[in-house]
């Protein structure tokens, strides 16, 4: 569903948003310019998390910047280390931060798992939930991560889609929180780096794309007979996967969004290339925690395990969430990932590297 190319050609943003995540179906058309103006209003009558709602007159003569995210991105989460040392080091300046959640996946929708992820990563800056996209759409916002600068008059500045260039993104924050009045600014961030799933990409080395396991988005599965939707079905691996592509084995069903596992075991295998694999999974119906192991070309993955699993591949699916299950710790080679699912019910939404 890579639409990513083409949107960010249309926007005059791809230097920008080579890290971004894709469009949703609830953005404007590609042909929308990003806002520039004044700031539009928040939707009324959402919730906020981390402050009282916010509106346009509450934030005049503040510097702003709306950071558009959802907690299951990737590019999003390697963005936080960022946007939280922004707030640390310059709220007591005059700026603000307010965090839009637009959700992709049904499950961030919903504000106790917004909240679950709000205490991971330490956010302290004030978060609106924008499950009908009205904050999206009156952006003309098609990317997550995006950053909004605003100044201290109500009106955008500029925007930034996707990861990088966050040297570039402060020194327009220190510009307009100078012209709002701001003095002694402290100096600027020495050094940020994100640890575990929000390190920075190991891009030169990225050769898979983002995968969804749904089939409204769902690419490049392998699985004979292909997808049997919205019933369950019995589901086979093929002799052999390429680069990219991908296969279900066991009783699955798969809907839109994601593919539910019906009976154990099941497994999802995929061939890839690059440092980190991540997967979003989540427990089924009844949220009870579901266990699984990991292989890497058939064997335990040792060194090369990611924060979610030991060495021997073993762990655990409690919540709704983005899960790192591999972090090669040599030179990036090609390897055949397979997950096997000793539990039922698990849900599978989409693969993402790095």
């Amino acid at each position: 569903m890579r639409l990513l190319a083409l949107l960010a050609l249309l926007a005059g943003a791809a230097a920008g948003a080579a890290a971004a995540g894709p469009a949703t179906p609830a953005a404007q058309s590609p042909a929308s310019a990003p806002l520039r103006g004044d700031m539009p209003e928040f939707a009324a009558g959402v919730p906020w998390l981390n402050s009282a709602p916010l509106t346009r007159e509450k934030l005049r003569g503040k510097v702003v910047v709306v950071d558009f995210w959802t907690y299951s991105c990737i590019n999003c989460l390697r963005a936080l280390p960022y946007i939280n040392a922004w707030y640390s080091h310059y709220k007591d300046s005059g700026l603000v931060i307010v965090g839009v959640h637009s959700p992709e996946f049904g499950f961030e929708k919903d504000a106790a798992n917004v909240r679950m992820a709000i205490a991971k990563f330490g956010i302290r800056y004030p978060i609106v939930l924008d499950n009908d996209f009205a904050i999206w759409n009156a952006y003309n916002n098609r990317f997550w991560p995006a950053h909004y600068f605003i100044d201290a008059t109500g009106k955008v500045r500029g925007h930034h889609f996707g990861e990088g260039k966050y040297d570039s993104s402060e020194r327009t924050i220190r510009t307009l929180l100078t012209e709002a009045g701001a003095k002694n600014l402290p100096a600027p961030i020495a050094s940020t780096a994100g640890e575990g799933v929000s390190a920075a990409a190991d891009t030169a080395n990225v050769r898979s794309p983002e995968t969804y396991l749904g089939f409204k988005r769902g690419s490049n599965f392998q699985s004979p007979g292909s997808f049997e939707r919205d019933a369950p079905k019995n589901y086979q691996l093929p002799p052999a996967l390429t680069l990219n592509q991908w296969a279900l084995a066991g009783r699955w069903l798969v809907s839109a969004e994601k593919a539910r596992l019906e009976t154990a075991p099941g497994r999802i295998a995929f061939r890839f290339k690059a440092r980190d694999l991540h997967l979003v999974l989540g427990p089924g119906p009844g949220k009870a925690p579901a266990r699984f192991r990991v292989l890497l070309d058939g064997k335990p993955p040792g060194a090369d395990h990611g924060m979610d699993i030991d060495a021997n591949g073993a762990g655990k699916v409690s919540e709704h969430r983005l899960y790192q299950l591999i972090r090669q710790q040599g030179a990036v080679q090609e390897h055949e990932f397979t997950i096997e699912f000793l539990d039922p019910r698990i849900e599978a939404f989409s693969f993402t590297f790095g």
